[in-house]
């Protein structure tokens, strides 16, 4: 029951950590707030109302137990706060910073439902385990005893690291195979530094070093080794290797110079922040310095183009996307801080054409009717005759999103089923795909989605893994009659 410090929504208005101000963010790659005062999280996590039934935790996808830490953190009881937040959740400063609270928790908080504002759930949880770094609670898995059995983890994404981080916990030896030279997958290469600082992932790996999981990086399957070598060398092999691959535009004029994909352009940014020197940066072709910017799309990686694109100091950045802002697929908050920085949104437009000689100078586009809505709930946007209208640009960056690669024909297992869609497909119950011993988990298997769904999902395969090894080791052994 709700007692002491807690229901203080009927006398405390909401309140963020102090944002720093658009013209001086958009100068670094420097996370955008800063993080609660003690007094200040404690007093924001006493807002909440202790649901009986609490829609924050039930709308999130680790099922994580919010109304307890918040009340602990209203109480000063952080370490404890703590203890209850990192249960449910590999990594809580991670989601604390990247959710789309707006969607998940927050969005479902009862008191946002009845006009008060919304518990800061994120920036509460962001307080609580960077605190917990600081004071040296945060400390690396130490397995009540050894088993000799070895699983295969492939992709260091956050589904992988939670995966790892799980078997780990159960004594298991843990090997973790990714063709990238740092660990962390979309969340080092993909996310920009201002929605996640580098060394916030950096951190969870060496930790997960000291608790014994080995890395292998710069291993790629079908090039340095394959499925088949695995299988045999691990007792259970995990696929996390996430999507990669850009969905596509076509049309007149897309094959030109100065169109490229989301990806790639993240990829560059955040290799440059890292200290490591990118050609195509250097050279201007995946830097936006100088230049008039289209980005199209309308996710959560289109706002991280578009808000790289101001750090890099683009002469103007548009944002182009088909449908109205409320069918936005991104995060509302993520479009909120864009104009605060400067980007200009194109509402319900869509690309043409793109024009230019050998490099794009103009895109080509045309305004959309919302329609009918479509069995999903959304409106179907068709293009009006007659509507075309024209857009400096000499950087197109295409944010459409992500397909998997052939995943089958890349590890050298023809006989792995996967969807129509080159999703891989499993049993939810046991996140095992058809191949014996052979488990997936993440946006390989439901497509490009949020990193907690790749946390609940690397956690889940975890269990299941667990659950098939076990069976194996206690299977009795057939004994002829006599």
């Amino acid at each position: 029951m709700a007692q002491g410090k807690m229901l203080g929504f009927v006398h405390t208005g909401q309140k963020m950590p102090d944002k720093r101000p658009a013209a001086l963010r958009k100068q670094d790659f420097d996370e955008i707030y800063a993080r609660f005062s003690d007094a200040s999280a404690a007093e924001q996590a006493g807002r909440c109302s202790q649901c009986g039934v609490p829609f924050c935790q039930v709308h999130c996808p680790v099922s994580n137990n919010i109304p307890d830490w918040l009340k602990l953190t209203a109480e000063g009881r952080l370490e404890e706060a703590y203890e209850i937040s990192q249960a449910t959740n590999n990594f809580p400063e991670i989601c604390g910073r990247i959710c789309p609270q707006d969607r998940l928790c927050e969005g479902n908080c009862t008191i946002e439902q009845s006009t008060h504002g919304t518990v800061t759930i994120g920036a509460v949880e962001k307080y609580i385990t960077d605190t917990a770094w600081e004071r040296g609670w945060v400390k690396p898995v130490t397995p009540l005893h050894e088993r000799p059995q070895s699983v295969a983890i492939i992709g260091a994404g956050p589904a992988g690291l939670a995966a790892a981080d799980q078997l780990r916990k159960k004594g298991y030896q843990v090997h973790v195979y990714d063709r990238y030279d740092r660990v962390g997958g979309l969340m080092v290469y993909g996310i920009p530094g201002f929605k996640l600082e580098k060394e916030v992932v950096l951190r969870r790996w060496k930790l997960l070093e000291e608790a014994g999981v080995k890395f292998h990086l710069g291993v790629e399957l079908g090039r340095n080794t394959d499925m088949r070598v695995l299988r045999a060398q691990h007792d259970a092999v995990l696929i996390a290797c996430g999507v990669y691959k850009a969905r596509d535009l076509g049309g007149p004029g897309s094959g030109l110079e100065g169109i490229v994909p989301a990806l790639d352009y993240l990829t560059a940014s955040n290799r440059h922040g890292l200290g490591d020197t990118v050609l195509d940066y250097e050279t201007g072709k995946l830097n936006a310095k100088g230049k008039s910017v289209v980005v199209i799309g309308g996710g959560d990686t289109a706002m991280d183009c578009v808000r790289t694109a101001i750090r890099q100091g683009a002469k103007s950045v548009k944002c182009l996307y088909r449908r109205d802002r409320k069918n936005m697929p991104g995060s509302q908050r993520e479009v909120a801080h864009a104009e605060e920085e400067g980007v200009e949104f194109v509402w319900q437009a869509a690309p043409e054409a793109f024009l230019g000689d050998a490099r794009v100078t103009h895109v080509r586009a045309v305004k959309m009717h919302m329609g009918v809505a479509d069995a999903t709930g959304r409106q179907t946007p068709s293009p009006i005759e007659g509507s075309e209208f024209m857009l400096e640009a000499d950087l197109v960056v295409k944010a459409l999103g992500f397909d998997p690669d052939p995943v089958p024909t890349l590890f050298g297992v023809p006989d792995l089923k996967v969807s129509r869609w080159g999703t891989v497909q499993v049993k939810y119950g046991t996140m095992m795909t058809n191949l014996d011993g052979v488990f997936a988990a993440g946006d390989i298997v439901r497509g490009a989605s949020l990193v907690v769904w790749a946390i609940k999902d690397g956690r889940d395969a975890a269990e299941g893994i667990h659950r098939y090894i076990q069976a194996q080791v206690t299977a009795p052994v057939a004994v002829a009659a006599e």
